[in-house]
């Protein structure tokens, strides 16, 4: 607007970018006061921010959910600057995360956009009454929603050391709790078939132990004289407790057992390698926001939630307290020039409806108009067709009178 009195500032780039995530008219800004112009550059301005806050929430929470899982302490010590050969970053992950929260925040931006820009701007005053409180009651309850899922991702990264240490302590008790289940129900079968081996092996020790005494007496008997009859014997129980001792060992029982007995000890030491895999499983987004609630306190969690909620809430209540300006009567004038101009007339409190509400009469005129020209035309055609058919039936009553014979047979 330039004028004697009057000249309004010229717009930026940056003022127009903030003008439309507000929703705002820039034919109208361009043309309004300084004020309106700044309003909607900061309405703007928090619609943007939480977008982009929702694009690092969302991307963050993404990465915590498919970043591979490991052990908390390495990723406490990335955080502190402690030597370790952990990398905190896994880069595929993060580029997939990084695309995620690019969409997520779109997502939000456009959500808050079309709440702001669908919240009416109330009775004009700086008030806001109850009526405009429950108008605005579901896009609040929207924005509230929003405020938490963006929040919740924040807060773990804020608490992130903190919850790191206390996260380390659980995965311990959980590896410690999933040894000391794997060593219960292995150990059990275990000492089964060692029991089962150690019978058979102590049968083996016994005849090992009878054949050693007789290979002695053997050797006394032969260095006293030669062997004599009870030498003969000690050479057939030695043949006979060796025979005894192939066929314990050759046993398809006791092979059966034995193979049993090193599967279950392989399968052992394999689940007590994963311990560590299945305590880092531990590592994700349920727990940690769980352990900040912990370590922060409900206190704090409760404060940065609300500072979320202040955040995406703000314009909504913003624009619930604006009184009316320049750019308002501005707009209305433009909505009713443009009405005028399509021949739609608005007739406010014209009716009561069944509930006595008082409505409003929408008159289109143009409608009215096109409606009128196609019944005339209706009309005119029928006009017309009627007289064609009057003027065709008194040609062919002619055509009868003058030769009647053409339009009869005989047979």
């Amino acid at each position: 607007m330039n004028s004697e009195f009057y000249q309004s500032p010229k717009s930026s780039k940056f003022m127009r970018l903030f003008w439309k995530a507000a929703g705002a008219d820039r034919f109208i800004l361009e043309r309004s006061t300084y004020g309106d112009q700044i309003k909607y550059v900061c309405l703007g301005g928090i619609i943007i921010a939480t977008g982009v806050m929702a694009a690092i929430a969302g991307g963050y929470a993404f990465y915590t959910i498919f970043a591979p899982k490991g052990n908390a302490i390495d990723s406490f010590k990335a955080v502190e600057g402690i030597a370790s050969n952990y990398d905190p970053t896994h880069i595929p992950t993060a580029l997939i995360s990084i695309v995620f929260g690019l969409i997520w925040g779109a997502i939000i931006f456009n959500i808050d956009r079309f709440i702001v820009t669908s919240t009416g701007k109330g009775d004009g005053t700086e008030a806001i009454t109850r009526k405009e409180l429950v108008g605005a009651l579901p896009r609040i309850i929207m924005g509230a929603i929003i405020a938490l899922t963006i929040s919740k991702p924040v807060e773990i990264r804020m608490f992130k050391t903190e919850i790191d240490v206390a996260l380390h302590a659980k995965q311990i008790k959980q590896e410690q709790a999933y040894k000391s289940e794997i060593e219960k129900v292995a150990n059990g079968e275990i000492e089964k078939k060692q029991s089962i081996i150690r019978e058979q092996l102590n049968r083996i020790a016994r005849l090992d132990s009878i054949s050693t005494v007789r290979k002695a007496d053997i050797a006394y008997e032969n260095s006293h004289g030669g062997c004599s009859l009870k030498c003969a014997e000690f050479k057939n129980q030695l043949a006979s407790n060796q025979a005894e001792v192939t066929a314990i060992k050759s046993d398809p029982e006791f092979i059966k057992v034995k193979k049993e007995l090193e599967s279950l000890e392989t399968d052992k030491l394999n689940k007590l390698k994963e311990s560590g895999k299945v305590a880092a499983g531990l590592d994700g987004l349920l727990e940690r926001i769980k352990l900040a609630h912990e370590e922060a306190g409900w206190v704090i969690s409760l404060f940065v939630t609300l500072l979320f909620m202040t955040i995406e809430l703000t314009p909504i209540f913003f624009k619930l307290m604006l009184i009316k300006s320049t750019y308002d009567y501005m707009e209305e004038n433009i909505k009713e020039l443009i009405k005028a101009d399509k021949g739609i007339e608005i007739q406010h409190n014209f009716y009561p409806d069944g509930e006595g509400i008082e409505r409003d009469l929408v008159i289109n005129h143009q409608v009215i108009r096109v409606l009128k020209e196609k019944i005339k035309l209706l009309e005119a055609q029928s006009t017309l067709s009627n007289e064609a058919i009057d003027a065709w039936k008194d040609k062919k009553q002619n055509d009868i009178n003058n030769n009647p014979e053409a339009y009869l047979s005989e047979e």
